[in-house]
């Protein structure tokens, strides 16, 4: 459509269509001859590098806006991905570079790069920028965020290991607070799961229904309905990770489904990401029998350490859980066919340590049997006691 601009002086009414669907669009549009000179550009697009349309005419737009990289370094116009739109005739996306106004300052871009074409022959590239400040902000916020999130689990792992090793002579007291810690992490699970959902997932999920709103509007002009297409794309992919996230920290369906369908659901989930074949088979123990809620979390994040380590380092292709009902006991037994390993005497990881702890907290038992080559096979007893 670019491509016929020059074409359009006979057809006024088209022509006046077209400027007014450039002059709607809210990200920076603007089209270069084969010289990388500015044949049309739109108001949002010049206001986003501080000029009127004007203004921008005619110049070598390489040279005004994409001369330097962040940190000064000059930009070669032989390496510029937008020329290579009509050196090379190839379209390209760019989402690491910044573009540069006229006041000298620099700002992070979104570009894309592709061919205007005359009766087959490359004559020049249309270029669509957006401003991308508050997306790069909100991911530094989020990877500050997670690092925060990763420091004070940390911190609370270390208090609750420097907790064990003062309070090993009072057994009792020593489970009491292991229990209370545990419930402490499961109580801040359940919280940053919230904030995540109240915050994050809803402006995902309003941005979602923005583009959604947007899209139908943008249907005549292909390339901005493909970049909405691939904005909307984005969106999705968050807010799949967000749940994602949100069922980490807080299974639901342990909740409203109870301990076996939430199991169910975790090796669902490792078969379909992993490849592995997962089984849960139930002897003696009916689907609706519920133990305690403190200890259905606690089993839960038992066979959830135990499938995050398989997956990590056992190179298996099949693991199995068995779960037996008996009168006074529950037991779960979590095989799997990978490389094995040698069991140490002394657990130093925290993995390993929280599984010990979180089974002793119970009054339960935790057994780990192992050997290089043959496999692995955690076995844990819950008592009566603990429904």
């Amino acid at each position: 459509m670019f491509a016929n601009l020059h074409h359009l002086s006979h057809h006024a009414a088209w022509r006046h269509q077209l400027e007014m669907l450039l002059e709607s669009a809210g990200e920076g549009i603007y089209g270069v001859d084969q010289n990388g000179r500015c044949i049309f550009i739109n108001r949002a697009g010049a206001e986003l590098i501080g000029f009127e349309p004007d203004e921008v005419l005619g110049r070598n737009m390489h040279y005004l806006i994409h001369h330097a990289h962040s940190d000064g370094r000059n930009y070669d116009v032989h390496e510029c991905p937008i020329f290579r739109a009509f050196q090379e005739g190839q379209g390209v996306r760019i989402e690491s570079e910044v573009l540069w106004r006229r006041d000298g300052s620099a700002f992070p871009a979104e570009y894309t790069s592709y061919p205007i074409r005359d009766a087959g022959q490359i004559v020049g590239a249309v270029v669509t920028f957006a401003d991308i400040t508050e997306r790069k902000r909100a991911e530094a916020v989020l990877r500050a965020n997670q690092v925060e999130l990763e420091r004070r689990v940390s911190e609370r792992t270390a208090a609750l290991q420097d907790a064990n090793a003062r309070l090993q002579q009072s057994h009792s007291a020593l489970q009491r607070l292991s229990a209370h810690l545990q419930q402490v992490r499961e109580d801040e699970r359940t919280h940053i799961a919230r904030e995540v959902h109240d915050e994050l997932g809803a402006s995902l999920t309003a941005l979602q229904f923005d583009l959604n709103w947007l899209r139908p509007r943008l249907a005549h002009d292909s390339a901005l309905e493909r970049k909405v297409n691939d904005m909307m794309s984005v969106t999705q992919q968050a807010l799949g990770a967000v749940r994602r996230i949100l069922t980490d920290l807080r299974p639901g369906v342990l909740d409203h489904l109870g301990l076996w369908a939430a199991i169910e659901w975790q090796l669902q989930e490792m078969q379909s990401r992993r490849g592995l074949r997962c089984t849960l088979t139930l002897n003696d123990a009916e689907p609706e029998r519920r133990l305690g809620r403190s200890a259905e979390i606690a089993v839960y994040r038992i066979v959830q350490e135990v499938l995050t380590n398989v997956a990590r380092h056992a190179e298996a292709s099949e693991v199995n859980v068995e779960v037996t009902g008996q009168a006074s006991a529950i037991e779960l037994c979590i095989r799997d066919n990978g490389r094995g390993m040698q069991v140490p005497a002394q657990p130093t990881s925290f993995g390993l340590l929280g599984m010990y702890e979180r089974a002793r907290a119970l009054g339960g038992e935790l057994r780990i049997d192992s050997m290089p080559g043959a496999g692995t096979t955690v076995h844990l007893r819950v008592p009566e006691s603990t429904r």
